[in-house]
């Protein structure tokens, strides 16, 4: 539970559905500036006592888990280093991979939980032994509408193979940032809110006075006391490690001087501080040079890609090339394009036609229409 609409909303439809619910919420690292500690935007104190009060309104109890130090190694380090490295992460796949799904889902695990549930907007389709389907994440207003999965005697989900799907809500999907969850872990989750629009979801919660049902969304980079990644970059590296450089175009002409790669990403055009004929955008980081290459619109965009770090949400890549559509940022459409696997967890990409934002860092996520087939990031 965070506090906010999406998690509160899943625990009232779990509750009502008869299962019993426990509200847990994740207490993240947060950035301590000038001797006090600067509240965490995911985790605030308010966030607290909303949460609290949807589990005292729903009759369950409510947990408060420090992970502070796990987020911090996993999440920020590495949001950190990936910048400083000329990439442009998505530090809300590292949390899912490490934090939400392995180190929150282990501990539901030890409280002898059969299910982690979450607020994500996505869906969660298991077939049992018995060849017959079982929407594990359906959970309607009227829980006879909802079927319950089928478990084994040690209570664990008994399937042969669970599909990620994309949240009906296309405005709110985040199957983007679910695609490192693998069978065993989809097995282990439940989406509850995946089913709904955002408005139904905000209704329904309202329907049921739940205190939060007008609450904000919550904000990617929930690490940030102010939401500029620039400022936090240059209070959380050493010395030195973020320098100004030649700012050239494609051709190795110096066009001026930049403030520093990681404040800079693929496809940028507002803040490069240059005069020219016309518009210029960032085309690539070079950090071995310390080089910011920019150019014009014709210069931008590449029918290709590589990434690493690929699950295969089936448990296992294809047999050989794919037609799929493949997402290379959160909010980009998918597009279609052949994805070939690779030798050490790695894919081959080539779309239909050429993309402007291809950027080192991000995730690149293919579907076969609604179905997640996994993703990797981008090299």
């Amino acid at each position: 539970m965070s506090g906010g609409v999406d998690s509160s909303l899943a625990a009232a439809l779990l509750a009502e559905q008869g299962h019993q619910v426990t509200g847990v919420m994740m207490r993240l690292w947060s950035e301590v500036a000038a001797g006090v500690a600067s509240s965490n935007k995911c985790c605030s104190l308010e966030a607290v006592d909303d949460a609290r009060r949807v589990a005292d309104l729903l009759d369950i109890p409510f947990y408060l888990i420090n992970v502070e130090q796990p987020f911090k190694q996993r999440v920020v380090d590495f949001t950190v280093a990936s910048y400083l490295a000329g990439e442009t992460p998505n530090p809300c796949v590292q949390c899912n991979r490490h934090i939400r799904f392995d180190y929150l889902l282990n501990y539901a695990m030890s409280l002898g939980a059969d299910f982690l549930a979450t607020g994500h907007y996505a869906r969660v389709r298991c077939r049992a032994v018995d060849s017959e389907q079982y929407s594990v994440n359906s959970v309607a207003a009227d829980p006879a509408d909802s079927p319950r999965p089928a478990l084994t005697d040690n209570g664990s989900p008994f399937t042969d193979r669970c599909s990620l799907l994309t949240g009906l809500d296309p405005d709110k999907d985040q199957s983007y940032v679910l695609h490192v969850l693998t069978q065993e872990k989809l097995a282990r989750v439940l989406f509850p809110v995946g089913e709904y629009t955002k408005p139904q979801v905000r209704a329904m919660a309202a329907a049921r006075g739940l205190p939060v049902a007008s609450r904000h969304d919550s904000q990617d980079l929930c690490f940030l006391s102010d939401g500029d990644y620039r400022r936090f970059l240059r209070d959380w590296t050493p010395p030195g490690a973020i320098e100004p450089g030649p700012m050239v175009d494609s051709s190795g002409r110096v066009l001026g001087q930049h403030s520093g790669l990681p404040f800079y990403t693929v496809g940028q055009r507002k803040g490069l501080g240059i005069a020219a004929a016309e518009p210029l955008f960032v085309l690539r980081l070079e950090p071995a040079s310390n080089a910011l290459v920019v150019g014009p619109a014709a210069e931008l965009g590449r029918d290709h890609l590589t990434a690493h770090s690929v699950n295969w949400i089936a448990g296992q890549p294809p047999a050989g090339p794919v037609e799929a559509q493949v997402k290379i940022r959160y909010r980009a459409r998918p597009a279609p394009a052949i994805v070939t696997p690779l030798p050490d967890q790695r894919v081959a990409v080539h779309f239909a036609e050429p993309l402007r934002d291809i950027t080192r860092g991000q995730a690149a996520v293919i579907y076969q229409g609604e179905s997640c087939l996994g993703g990797g990031l981008i090299e």
